[in-house]
């Protein structure tokens, strides 16, 4: 599957170079879906270049469509470089998600259905716990606490009914088989696939089944879902085949038919570039905090405590995240230099508050501590306040997202 684009990849000066990471891959299986594909993709594609901090496809599999879906899933293939377009000559979503997810070369692979039911913000928490370790597959649901859901009662009925059979007849734990919204491990999901015997509508129970019957790890998003109107699934056809697909599982299940070799669970990883940051910023924090507890010691020759904090604070700040701007997220130039200063010093002063804070609290309880003591509860706040500085900083000043929104401005 295709990477982003080398600008994308090519760090811009005061610019952080765009998040390498994992490659995700998002299937949209398409049937006759001419009117609404090119709105859906190119609305997923702009959700996900401005709010994603990992690499991703778009592929949209066209599965023997008899109207002009071919036609502009290879016009968007053409036009948007993180899209792709595959053509299959016989029908069935699970045909069209075995095809795409066992050809993936992504680390993780995932689904949505093409008319984009399930609203788009649920999204990175579907793909988080994967990345992460937490989880091997992930699932939206309609039906656990925290959802969102517009739909007819005659669907809302059949949904439930179904769920609930699941769990009463093959002891399902998840709470929503058919949401057209899942992710999961490619490695997992490539030595699921082979026992996974449907081709349409079942595929996607049968492959949880499959992985709760194998001990894997499945993780529930509650979502936001809106019906669609124009929905061409035939529902008495599909609860009829998924009865049918039931009946099949309960037989394997009563055969020991269900047990397949699956990768072994992955350990809990940091998340994207966060370890090659953490050392930066854990050698520029000491350094820093040296400076700052040398210049603190000095000040107090002639300023008080609270004076001596903060002025000693204010300095370290700038040279700190002068360091951290250059050597741990990688931002180079001029560029936004005064910006990223700003927004680090209101991470500073989040830190400032709380070693402040905890200086006033140690001199109101021991109103004589030794200057030794005082220094050591100042090394203690400032690892405090050094965790909650790097949060700040990676989640705000240097965000990806934000650094793609300047590379676009250099298009």
């Amino acid at each position: 599957m295709s990477e982003l684009t080398s600008l994308e990849a090519r760090p811009l000066p005061g610019v952080v170079a765009a998040p390498r990471g994992p490659l995700i891959e998002i299937a949209i299986p398409a049937y006759n879906e001419e009117h609404v594909l090119a709105a859906s993709v190119r609305r997923l594609h702009t959700y996900l270049i401005e709010t994603f901090p990992y690499r991703f496809v778009i592929t949209v599999v066209d599965n023997a469509s008899t109207d002009r879906t071919w036609e502009v899933a290879e016009r968007l293939s053409l036009e948007i470089a993180e899209v792709e377009a595959v053509r299959l000559e016989d029908k069935g979503r699970g045909r069209a998600l075995r095809y795409a997810w066992s050809t993936s070369s992504a680390d993780i692979v995932a689904y949505m259905d093409v008319d984009l039911s399930t609203d788009l913000q649920a999204f990175l928490p579907l793909i988080a716990p994967l990345v992460s370790g937490h989880s091997d597959l992930a699932i939206g649901s309609r039906l656990s606490r925290g959802s969102a859901v517009v739909r007819g009662p005659r669907r809302e009925l059949i949904s439930r009914a179904y769920n609930l059979l699941l769990r009463t007849t093959l002891a399902a734990r998840f709470s929503d088989a058919q949401c057209g919204f899942k992710a999961g491990r490619t490695d997992v999901v490539r030595a699921l696939l082979p026992a996974v015997e449907d081709q349409a509508w079942f595929f996607d129970t049968e492959l949880l089944l499959l992985a709760e019957r194998n001990g894997l790890r499945i993780h529930e998003v509650p979502v936001d879902w809106v019906d669609d109107p124009d929905s061409r699934v035939d529902v008495v056809r599909t609860a009829v085949e998924d009865l049918r697909g039931m009946l099949r599982m309960a037989r394997r299940l009563l055969s020991g038919a269900l047990r397949v070799p699956v990768p072994p669970p992955r350990s809990a990883r940091l998340p994207a570039g966060m370890r090659s940051q953490l050392p930066s910023f854990a050698l520029i924090g000491v350094v820093s905090t040296v400076a700052q507890l040398v210049l603190y010691a000095l000040l107090r020759l002639f300023m008080p405590v609270v004076a001596a904090n903060v002025v000693s604070y204010f300095l370290a700040a700038i040279a700190n995240t002068a360091a951290n701007r250059r050597f741990t997220f990688g931002v180079v130039g001029a560029r936004r230099a005064v910006r990223h200063q700003l927004e680090g010093g209101v991470a500073f002063l989040v830190g400032l508050a709380v070693s402040t804070g905890g200086l006033f609290a140690v001199h109101a309880m021991w109103p004589r501590a030794p200057r030794l003591a005082e220094l050591a509860a100042l090394l203690v706040l400032n690892l405090f306040a050094a965790v909650i500085r790097f949060v700040l900083l990676r989640a705000w000043v240097f965000h990806p997202r934000r650094a793609r929104s300047v590379l676009r401005e250099h298009v």
